[in-house]
């Protein structure tokens, strides 16, 4: 498992799901939840603009404090943000995309859609966030530890 660590970016994880989610729809359309389409689009929609909102207030927050926003290379990380969505949040980019996904999978409503976000949540944990904050605590030591102790890690 180690020798996937920080190898294949989020965004990548997540679009090879979201069409694992979607495959799964076309294998076992018989399994779909009969849901209006208003419904579908309006819980989806809302999850999706939920996720592009938290991600993007990352990606600004990363910007802001000119650090790097290359999720493989957290060691080239310049500083800790803390604040703005930093401070609610330890990986709000990361939150955005489990909140797309979430959309997405209301979207299909299909019971199996359900998996590939869990199944993204259990990737980016192991693959990405583990390896990052051993990194990132190796790097800025004992504040880091402190803003680990202060902020959860999803919200």
């Amino acid at each position: 498992m180690r020798a996937l660590e920080l190898k294949i970016p989020p965004p990548v994880v997540m679009a090879i799901l979201a069409a694992a989610m979607y495959a799964a729809v076309r294998l076992l359309p018989h399994w779909q939840l009969s849901l209006p389409i208003f419904m579908r689009a309006g819980l989806a929609g809302l999850w999706g603009i939920a996720g592009i909102t938290t991600a993007v207030l990352g990606m600004m927050a990363f910007r802001r404090h000119r650090t790097t926003l290359n999720p493989l290379r957290p060691d080239s990380s310049s500083q800790i943000v803390t604040t703005g969505i930093f401070a609610h949040s330890r990986n709000p980019m990361y939150l955005g995309m489990v909140f797309c996904l979430t959309g997405w999978a209301l979207w299909l409503a299909h019971p199996l859609a359900l998996s590939g976000v869990v199944l993204f949540i259990a990737c980016l944990h192991w693959l990405q966030i583990k390896p990052e904050e051993r990194i990132l605590l190796h790097k800025f030591g004992e504040p880091y530890a402190q803003y680990l102790r202060r902020v959860r890690r999803w919200c």
